[in-house]
């Protein structure tokens, strides 16, 4: 019999983030204690005013469709946002379109700018769902290796090693996951630059913008000069003000591009849950103080977190400069791949973790762990790290000896 699915999913893969969810959850169902650091789901709940306004909103009997662009309160509270803290100026009446997650939005930026056959260029290590979104809608993902040793900075000459006449457009992740790091302007300089040359479109993926350290600034490529007549600003409510379930997201960017991507939206979900926007506006609107204790806490956190894996035998890690992960560098520890270090962490520590394989070449040597948990959790999953790494110690002199 003639196989049913499309031809396109021969080469579509399965989430690895999922594929690590729901590993740990048979995990635990069969009574494993496994600490789980794989995930990207902030543990603190949702700000009290938001929720207030969704259930009110819900109480209020505002359940039913709205604009498919989204609420006209959400899209001015967008469009001022993006004024005030990036620097990108767009019309909330045709410059914006709200999504069901910036998940969807990335989706519909890329079904919007993207023909069969077009390449985009990813730079690696990056986000599992940015190839195989593209493979999806007949798109050839280019993966650009960042290098480790050289902070995966992104550079004017890997992006020339990897264009071509079908490339169309560029998408950066900015702070990075799973690398935490945060776009430089002498990196933006050079993105610039190049997408002019080439005359290639930009996506740019912000979702941990509020997500910072160190004192540092988001910087939005959309805000620097000769990007914004030709980039789409991907970003949401999940990660910065703690509303994963939610699913609260939007894409930025010139008109004309803006309307064909409403398309997308009109004929795939119609429009962004009512109340959940109603949230999304006092999101934007209310107090930010809950934005910045959140971000405080990982601070904090990631210290911990790093501290303790550079105690770690063969490992080192450098503190990310935003987001929630670490990217630790575990090649020094004997293992083939990182593959290999996770399975190994999995079964001796009960600790899962993200093999950096699975966020593109770039990633190969490296592991992620999300700090978006409790230092209590946090430090029982170093205290059985460290355990193990000593056992295996002890059972590689025993061997010798």
């Amino acid at each position: 019999m003639r196989t049913r699915a499309a031809a396109r999913f021969g080469a579509v893969q399965p989430s690895a983030t999922y594929a690590v969810f729901d590993m740990v959850a048979r995990l635990r169902a069969r009574g494993a204690d496994v600490v789980d650091l794989g995930g990207g789901d902030p543990d603190f709940d949702t700000a009290d005013h938001v929720v207030d306004e969704a259930v009110g909103a819900l109480r209020g009997g505002f359940t039913h469709y709205t604009p498919s662009r989204g609420l006209p309160g959400l899209l001015e509270a967008v469009s001022e946002k993006l004024a005030e803290d990036n620097g990108v100026v767009v019309d909330a009446a045709d410059g914006v379109v709200v999504t069901p997650s910036a998940k969807h939005a990335l989706f519909a930026a890329l079904v919007t700018v993207l023909d069969p056959g077009d390449e985009l260029l990813v730079p690696t290590p990056s986000w599992v769902s940015y190839t195989e979104m593209a493979r999806l809608i007949g798109a050839r993902p280019v993966q650009v290796p960042l290098d480790g040793a050289d902070g995966f900075r992104i550079t004017a000459e890997l992006l020339e090693r990897h264009v071509s006449p079908r490339t169309k457009a560029l998408l950066v992740n900015s702070p990075n996951n799973p690398t935490g790091r945060s776009l430089t302007a002498e990196e933006a300089g050079a993105i610039s630059r190049f997408a002019v040359e080439h005359d290639v479109l930009l996506i740019t993926d912000e979702i941990y913008e509020k997500i910072l350290y160190d004192g540092r600034s988001h910087l939005s490529l959309a805000a620097v000069p000769g990007c914004a007549d030709r980039t789409i600003t991907v970003n949401g409510f999940s990660k910065g003000h703690a509303m994963t379930g939610w699913r609260l997201g939007y894409a930025a960017g010139p008109p004309d591009l803006m309307a064909q991507l409403l398309k997308v939206v009109q004929h795939t979900v119609g429009c962004t849950a009512s109340f959940v926007q109603r949230g999304g506006i006092a999101a934007l609107t209310g107090p930010q103080e809950p934005v910045e204790e959140m971000t405080a806490q990982y601070a904090a956190r990631r210290d911990l977190l790093v501290r303790g894996l550079n105690s770690l035998p063969g490992v080192s890690c450098s503190p990310p400069e935003g987001a929630f992960y670490a990217f630790a560098d575990v090649r020094g520890t004997g293992f083939a791949d990182s593959a290999s270090f996770a399975e190994w962490l999995l079964r001796e520590a009960e600790v899962a973790v993200m093999p950096g394989s699975a966020f593109g070449p770039g990633g190969e040597g490296f592991v992620r762990l999300s700090f978006a948990t409790s230092p209590k959790v946090l430090r029982t999953a170093l205290d059985r790290m460290g355990r193990a790494a000593a056992d295996r110690m002890q059972g590689a002199l025993a061997d010798r000896g």
